[in-house]
C-alpha cells in the first residue's frame, strides 16, 4: 500500500481536520464509503478533490513507466501497479507501488540484484501462508515500493486490480479517496491505515490485509 511522505504527513497535520458532514466513525466501520450517502455539497467537495489529483496523472504515469523498465532490468520480470495510483485512489505524497512474482526459492538471487539499487524494508505477511519481500527506491524524486510475491499470490493479485478496475465505480473512487484524506487530515493513523486496506480486502479476501499505521 501506498506510504505517503513526511512532508506531506507535517503539512497535513498543521493544517489540521477538514470539515465533513459525513461520519466518519459509521463509514469506517460500514468497511465502504457509498457515494450515495454523501449529502451533495459533500460530495462535490470530494469529486473537485479527486480530480485535483488526476491534474497529475500524465507525470505518474511517466515516472511509473521509468520505474517499470528499471525493475524489469533489475528482477527480469514486468511489474504490475498494485497500490493506490493504479486504482486512481491515491492522495498528495503517495508514493508508487509496484509488485511482480517470483519464486520464493529464488529470492536470495533476486535480493542480491537488487542491492545495488533499491533497499531492503523487509518481509511482509501476504496471505496466512505466504510473504512477500518488499524494496524502496527513488525514480524522479517519487518513492517506488517493489514487493515480490509468490508466483500464484501474484496472479492472484492481477485478477483482484482486474476486479477493481472492472468493478469499482468512478463515484465509488472519489467516495474512497475522500474518506482516505479526511482520515489523514484528521490524525487518525489507525482508521487511515485500515482504511487504504478496505477496497483490496473487498476483492481480495484470499490475502491477510494487515494495516501498517505511518
Amino acid at each position: 500500500m501506498p506510504h505517503d511522505t513526511e512532508t506531506t504527513r507535517a503539512a497535513q497535520a498543521a493544517a489540521g481536520p477538514l470539515h465533513t458532514e459525513l461520519d466518519l466513525g459509521a463509514v469506517v466501520a460500514s468497511g465502504w464509503a457509498d457515494p450515495a450517502g454523501f449529502p451533495a455539497a459533500e460530495f462535490a467537495r470530494a469529486e473537485a478533490f479527486w480530480l485535483d489529483r488526476r491534474r497529475h496523472d500524465d507525470r505518474l504515469l511517466a515516472v511509473r513507466a521509468e520505474a517499470s523498465r528499471l525493475v524489469t532490468e533489475w528482477a527480469g520480470r514486468v511489474p504490475r501497479d498494485v497500490g493506490s495510483f493504479g486504482t486512481r485512489l491515491n492522495l498528495a505524497g503517495s508514493d508508487l507501488d509496484l509488485g511482480i512474482g517470483y519464486p520464493a526459492d529464488q529470492r536470495a538471487g533476486l535480493t542480491a540484484a537488487l542491492a545495488p539499487h533499491a533497499e531492503l524494508k523487509g518481509e511482509r505477511q501476504t496471505s496466512f501462508s505466504t510473504t512477500r519481500l518488499v524494496w524502496a527506491f527513488s525514480c524522479d524524486g517519487v518513492e517506488v515500493d517493489l514487493s515480490a510475491l509468490t508466483e500464484d499470490d501474484f496472479v492472484v493479485a492481477c485478477r483482484m486490480l482486474d476486479q477493481i478496475d472492472q468493478a469499482m465505480t468512478r463515484d465509488e473512487r472519489i467516495a474512497h479517496t475522500w474518506v482516505k484524506h479526511l482520515l489523514r487530515s484528521a490524525g487518525r493513523r489507525e482508521d487511515y491505515a485500515r482504511w487504504k486496506l478496505v477496497v483490496y480486502a473487498r476483492f481480495c479476501p484470499e490475502f491477510n490485509w494487515v494495516p501498517i499505521p505511518e
